[in-house]
């Protein structure tokens, strides 16, 4: 009996493993056939929708849910409230929700919704359709789901609507039902308040109906531009379009997780072609103040994508589209919307960043709800290091304006670790610095540790193993240690999940007829590998490496013109470290991270010149 009772314990334990070890990597798959028929004096449009659903899960679905992004725009919505509650309100919503009349607010009203030809049962929850299908969907089965849909385009408030203030007339992001992710955390239905997104990898089939002087772009491979015209296809198609009436826009796009477009009567469209046979797409008005500033940016953009390409990995379409039509920049599928033009500088400084989110996002797809660090973050620092590059620049911290972002709210006593829902901060400026500032900190300083050139190698794997999927921060961090020997999940529990600070001191400097004896204190509870440099009064200078004992790795010479020692490991629990010097040349002066990419808060201590050092003689 006893026996028997110790085997079927022992079964039920490995059982409970193989449950939470069962299988690799699986995504879902949503391919959607769409028709829109939009009236541009309402500014309303009738859908229909086809999406082939793939479970490609372990799991039986018995329901699913769809994102009804603009149902935001109304008053009272969680958008609203949330804009109206918080502390510091983006100036762009502020109370503006709250005053939208019927016909200036947004809406998606699904009027039918049926599974394999059977009406399913579903419930408007603001921002989330909710929806119970009539069979259950097992793993590997497919199954089509159908909808025709009612819209309303809001006045342009946030990211997405009608009639901005660059006077665009459409900018048409998140307008249609959009299946939420359902992945080995489960389904990612959230409601729509504040930011960020996730979508589920699959191709699109859209036909859009508009009038006929208008000229779209966005996501996707235009079908029939000799159709068309507007600037697509041979230029004697341009007087095949016909002057009254409406037209239809046809566009493909496959391997993507969401389809955006933006329309205008006024837009002038350009064509500037790219690397690697990419053809970029240029939509903006015809307006004397930004089109000088449009065309400058073009040759740039091309640049910038070879930059990208060559710095992350190839980009895997064959167009991009450039547009004006969304309130600051915001990227999308082959797209982004950006505001303006009348600073060239904000221009060329937005488009590298949403041009950047391309790779960072759009073709590594992590989920930005829970990683919006990921996406934010790793644009920020490599649309950095472009810039630098399309300005000809040798800076060896370009992102100097991150770190000061990220030490602002470290120390302010208000941050809040960067596993943080997007729409969990506390406050609109805690969300910024830490997606932005400290998400780029994050990239840096991993250069710091493992090393520039191991980090470079790092990018590039990464994105040839986890393109077309959604990768979470353990899969990067993971790469990173298969690249460069490190040990790094300290870094990531402890920059990530938590909001302990870096901060070392050099704490004595002593020096006798034998040695000079420097000793560090770690005074945050971080841990942190030690670059310590050391002049001496003859003005040589020598470098100690003192790695640090958990990351079990030591990196490359980042100086290999100054002379390393490497120093025994310094175990995280000790709170000091002592260092000696054999007695020869005479310290001038000590200093940790001269290179300033490791992220101490208080540089005040990291510095010392002999002459004053407690104890010198």
């Amino acid at each position: 009996m006893k026996q028997g009772i110790l085997i079927a314990a022992v079964l039920l334990t490995v059982g409970s493993i193989i449950a939470q070890n069962n299988c690799s990597y699986w995504q879902q798959q949503a391919d959607y056939k769409m028709e829109i028929d939009v009236d541009v004096e309402t500014f309303q449009y009738k859908g229909k929708q086809t999406i082939t659903y793939t479970n490609n899960s372990p799991d039986e679905l018995n329901r699913v849910f769809y994102h009804l992004f603009f149902n935001a725009f109304q008053p009272g919505s969680e958008m609203d409230v949330r804009s109206r509650t918080i502390q510091d309100p983006d100036p762009r919503v502020g109370d503006r929700i709250s005053k939208l009349s019927p016909s200036e607010i947004g809406f998606i009203k699904p009027r039918l919704l049926t599974q394999d030809g059977k009406p399913v049962r579903f419930t408007v929850a603001e921002t989330i359709l909710e929806v119970e299908l009539v069979s259950p969907i097992a793993p590997g089965e497919t199954t089509e789901l159908y909808m025709e849909w009612d819209a309303q385009v809001p006045v342009q408030i946030r990211r997405s609507g009608r009639n901005n203030k660059d006077g665009v007339a459409l900018s048409m992001a998140q307008w249609y039902p959009k299946l939420s992710e359902y992945d080995f955390e489960g389904w990612h239905a959230y409601p729509y308040i504040g930011r960020e997104f996730h979508g589920v990898w699959g191709d699109f089939d859209v036909k859009i109906t508009i009038d006929a002087d208008y000229t779209l772009g966005g996501t996707g491979y235009l079908q029939n531009p000799e159709e068309v015209g507007h600037g697509y296809g041979p230029e004697n198609t341009k007087a095949m379009k016909p002057k009254k009436g409406k037209y239809t826009w046809h566009f493909v796009a496959p391997q993507v997780h969401d389809f955006t477009w933006a329309a205008d009567d006024a837009y002038i469209h350009d064509t500037y072609p790219g690397p690697n046979g990419v053809t970029l797409h240029f939509l903006y008005k015809n307006d004397p103040e930004v089109v000088e500033n449009w065309k400058k940016v073009q040759p740039l953009t091309a640049e910038l994508m070879k930059f990208f390409n060559e710095n992350i990995g190839m980009y895997p379409y064959k167009q991009y589209s450039v547009i004006q039509g969304g309130d600051g920049g915001m990227e999308y599928g082959m797209s982004t919307l950006i505001t303006g033009g009348q600073n060239f500088g904000s221009l060329l400084g937005t488009t590298s960043h949403e041009l950047a989110h391309s790779w960072f996002q759009f073709v590594l797809a992590t989920n930005e709800a829970k990683h919006e660090w990921m996406d934010e973050g790793f644009t920020s620092y490599i649309s950095a290091r472009a810039m630098a590059h399309l300005k000809g620049e040798e800076i060896d911290n370009p992102w100097k304006g991150s770190y000061r972002g990220y030490f602002a709210t470290a120390n302010s006593g208000a941050e809040q670790p960067l596993t943080t829902h997007a729409d969990r901060y506390a406050n609109n400026r805690g969300y910024g610095r830490a997606a932005y500032s400290k998400g780029a900190v994050f990239m840096a300083q991993l250069g710091y540790i493992i090393g520039e050139e191991n980090l470079d190698k790092t990018i590039k794997r990464y994105y040839s193993e986890w393109a077309f999927k959604h990768p979470t921060p353990n899969d990067f961090i993971r790469v990173a240690e298969k690249v460069s020997g490190f040990e790094l999940d300290w870094y990531l529990t402890d920059f990530t999940q938590t909001t302990n600070t870096i901060d070392y001191a050099i704490s004595d400097v002593k020096t006798n007829k034998d040695a000079t004896i420097i000793t560090l204190e770690r005074i945050g509870l971080m841990p942190m590998p030690i670059d310590l440099y050391v002049t001496y009064v003859d003005g040589s200078r020598e470098y100690f490496y003192i790695p640090l004992r958990m990351a079990r790795m030591e990196k490359p010479n980042p100086t290999p013109g100054i002379k390393r020692s490497i120093a025994s490991d310094w175990a995280w629990a000790h709170p000091t470290y002592e260092l000696s010097i054999p007695s020869g040349k005479k310290v001038a002066s000590v200093e940790i991270d001269p290179s300033e990419l490791m992220a101490d808060i208080n540089r005040e201590n990291n510095r010392v010149e002999l002459s004053t050092a407690p104890g010198s003689e």
